[in-house]
């Protein structure tokens, strides 16, 4: 089994410190802080939000530009973190523990994060990164324009080079906490888990087609069974 982690709304919440970090990162890099209005965070993927940004503000959307506004971002997003810490949402730690002690299982991330910001939030919210042994970042689609659903697709290629054996199908487990986390799920032939500790609720999650809603990752072990033989969560389960 692989089992692909969210991480923002999903392992943690920061408040919205990425988004300000973001805006704020316009500053440093293009000398006014940048406007958002209108542009969509929640499960997309980061190279994809740099890039509406710089559009709504009318800036250049050069390959330069974006990497200036990433550095920029980077550099914001760590000083930010060491004032204000990003925090785990409840049951989160526990989840993780619980699918690295089930048999069988190994744990991933599939984020739309870039990878150092990404890594930054995990880190200030207490996880380990060895925990993940397959990670797949925001900037890793490999098409272009780029799509979380081609996601999913990468990260069974590093289990398979990690492994030493193909899997697919319902052996691979997607958790988060948007329809953009369940159709890259979907899209690969997978099974989705998705959880109401974001900004969607359980109504819009059920409809964009998860397999199992839930209102946190609070029931971890019973949780951890439903993903490994499909025994049917007693608590949590909102769908």
């Amino acid at each position: 089994m692989l089992v692909l982690l969210d991480i923002d709304g999903t392992l943690l919440t920061g408040d919205g410190v990425g988004m300000r970090a973001l805006a704020a990162g316009g500053r440093d890099a293009f000398g006014r802080e940048l406007r958002a209005e209108g542009v969509t965070y929640s499960g997309r993927l980061d190279p994809l939000i740099v890039t509406d940004l710089l559009r709504l503000n009318g800036i250049e959307e050069s390959e330069a530009n974006r990497a200036a506004l990433r550095g920029a971002y980077t550099a914001r997003l760590e000083l930010d973190l060491q004032e204000r810490p990003v925090r785990a949402l409840g049951g989160a730690m526990g989840f993780v523990e619980a699918l690295i002690a089930a048999e069988g299982v190994t744990v991933g991330l599939l984020t739309g994060n870039f990878r150092e910001t990404g890594e930054m939030k995990l880190r200030s919210a207490g996880f380990s990164l060895e925990a993940f042994a397959v990670r797949v970042w925001g900037d890793e689609s490999p098409e272009d324009p780029p799509h979380r659903d081609h996601l999913p697709a990468v990260a069974v290629e590093r289990y398979a080079a990690l492994r030493g054996e193909t899997i697919g199908g319902e052996r691979v487990v997607v958790v988060g906490d948007t329809p953009g986390d369940v159709g890259c799920a979907q899209a690969g032939g997978h099974r989705a888990i998705a959880v109401t500790t974001g900004r969607f609720d359980a109504g819009a999650l059920a409809e964009s087609g998860a397999d199992l809603v839930v209102d946190g990752l609070g029931a971890s072990d019973e949780l951890a069974a439903w993903i490994v033989g499909g025994v049917e969560p007693r608590t949590g389960v909102v769908r």
